[in-house]
Parts: structure tokens; sequence; C-alpha cells
């Protein structure tokens, strides 16, 4: 529960005379804090939800990493967090939608987020299964954030985005017993980041990061923990993978990149943006497999037992550690 504090915080910045406890929606990772959604009396805003870190004594973690290399990493995910709802949040529009922050506060042990309640405006729905068009109204909302922020210098954010950054995960690299592919894996990260094309990417675009409206046309997206500078197919990639299983990731890899990069021009020319669309989907689409290549890296040092781990992945990589990177 929420300090009085914090209670005095949002009542002031909502104008509300009280906050009630609603429900817990759910419990943050290794049990770092909860998301609530909490009713409001005399506001104009029935609810609104609340993301509350209290940062642990010590961590325990569900697959053995308690090492303060990862407790530093989710400390600094929650001051990257706090930096995109306070400085960046505002320049996604409906295209590629977020919820409003209406309230931060920061101590030394605790995080405090105030959000829009997405439920109450109009996307209420989770999905642990997609159809392909509630997959295109994904990888539309993700290359209209990679436009909005194309070239955008991530301040305050993680400067290369993803959960999985190389840099920020020296136990799974140590772990992965895959030597080719360890070798590989400097290259892997400098290909993705030295692309011509930058932007911000979401960096854990996961399907259950995704809340839909009821007809599945529309969604906005929440946790931004791991926001930051990248190429935009390590969205595309990660995202890919948690929707589908081995056979229609390489079924239907083609036709969700053509939607994908569809969605991207529209997007870019909607922007008035003067980049090249056909240069950057012409190097963009060589990443895919690298950012593909590299999320596999990380699953084989952090989970070899992984569901993620299969045949086309193991293949894509031997594929692409072989031919040296020529997409770079």
């Amino acid at each position: 529960m929420i300090n009085e504090e914090f209670e005095t915080r949002i009542r002031t910045a909502l104008s509300a005379t009280g906050v009630t406890h609603m429900e817990d929606i759910q419990s943050l990772w290794s049990g770092y804090g909860m998301i609530c959604r909490y009713a409001l009396q005399g506001s104009d805003l029935d609810s609104v939800v609340i993301k509350h870190v209290k940062l642990p004594d010590r961590a325990h973690h569900p697959r053995g990493w308690n090492t303060d290399i990862s407790h530093q990493r989710k400390i600094k995910s929650y001051h990257v967090e706090s930096a995109f709802y306070r400085d960046y949040a505002k320049d996604s529009d409906d295209s590629c939608r977020v919820a409003a922050c209406y309230a931060l506060d920061e101590s030394d042990d605790e995080f405090l987020m105030v959000l829009e309640d997405l439920d109450a405006s109009g996307y209420p729905v989770r999905e642990s299964a997609v159809s392909f068009e509630e997959m295109r109204s994904c990888l539309r909302w993700l290359a209209n954030f990679h436009a909005t922020f194309m070239g955008r210098t991530p301040s305050g954010l993680w400067e290369v985005g993803t959960y999985w950054h190389l840099d920020t995960r020296p136990d799974e690299l140590e772990a992965l017993e895959d030597a080719e592919l360890k070798d590989a894996a400097p290259q892997l990260d400098k290909c993705l980041r030295e692309s011509r094309y930058q932007t911000l990417v979401h960096g854990d675009a996961k399907l259950a990061n995704f809340c839909f409206s009821n007809d599945g046309h529309d969604v906005a997206a929440v946790d931004f923990q791991y926001v930051g500078g990248g190429c935009g197919m390590k969205d595309v990639a990660y995202f890919i993978g948690s929707c589908l299983y081995e056979e229609d990731c390489e079924r239907y890899e083609g036709v969700l990149l053509d939607e994908y990069f569809s969605c991207l021009r529209n997007a870019l020319k909607s922007r008035n943006s003067a980049i090249d669309a056909d240069d950057l989907e012409n190097r963009w689409r060589d990443l895919y497999p690298v950012a593909w290549t590299d999320f596999h890296r990380f699953v084989k040092g952090w989970s070899p037992g992984h569901w993620k781990i299969h045949s086309y992945s193991e293949r894509l990589a031997r594929e692409v550690v072989k031919n040296s990177f020529e997409q770079c």
C-alpha cells in the first residue's frame, strides 16, 4: 500500500478528496513492488493506476540471478521509466498511445507513478494469444513510436534500449555455452548500435505489454523500464517472437515485416520526415535477423531450456554468424 506522503501527493495532483485501493493488478518482477488500481473521490477522474516500487533489502529472482548487477539494473530501469513519462510520453500521440502520467515521485528506496487507467480509457483487453489483425495493430504502434522518436537522443533513458542489452547482461553472457554465439555477441551489439538509423525502442515490446481496445483495432503500450536508443528491429523481432511459435515465426516473417514497414513509411510521411524511407527499410530489413540473433544470444545464456530456443532461431543465428554480419 502507498504511504501517507504519497497519498497526499496523489490527492494534490488530481484534486481528489480521497484515494481508495480497488484492486491489485500485478506484482512487479522479483518482488520490487505492485501495480494497483485506485478509485478517486472528488476528482474529474474515477480511477488511476499506480505503479509503486518499493526496493527490497534482498532480491529473490525467480531464475536465480540475484546479483548486485541485477539489482542496479532494476533501480536504473525505474529511473528510466520515470524519465520517459516525465520527458517523452507527451510526444506520443494516439497512433502510439501511452498512458498519461499525472504524478511522479521518487525517494531513496521508493518510486511512485500515477498513471491513466487505460482500461477506463478504452483499452481494457489483455491478450495471451493474438490474431493477425491484432498483431498488425501492435506493429502499427511500434512503427509510429519509432517514427515519432527517430533520431532522438535518449537523454535520461538507457543509452541502448532493451532489457537484454549486452552491456547490462554480463552474467548471462558468461553462462552462454554456445561458443560461436558467445564470440559473436560483441559484433552483434556493434552492428545494431551503429546502424545509420536510430530511434527510441520500447525495449520490452512483448504481447503482455500491449492493451487492446474491445475490437482489437487500437492498442496502447505500458512498461517503459527499458526504453532507450536503438534499431527498431529489436522491438519488432522481440514482439513477433513473443506472439508466435517456431513454425509461424518463419511462415509469417515476410508478411509481418511488410506490414511494419508499410506502417513506418506512413508514419514518417505523416510527420513530414526527411528520412529516405527506402534506405531505412533496406538497412533495417537486413538487421532483422541480427536483432533476432541478439535476443537469442541472451535467452540461451539466461534460460537454456526456454521455449523460444527452437530450430528457427538456431538456424537464423547460425546464418548470421556464418555470414560475418554482411548486414552491417
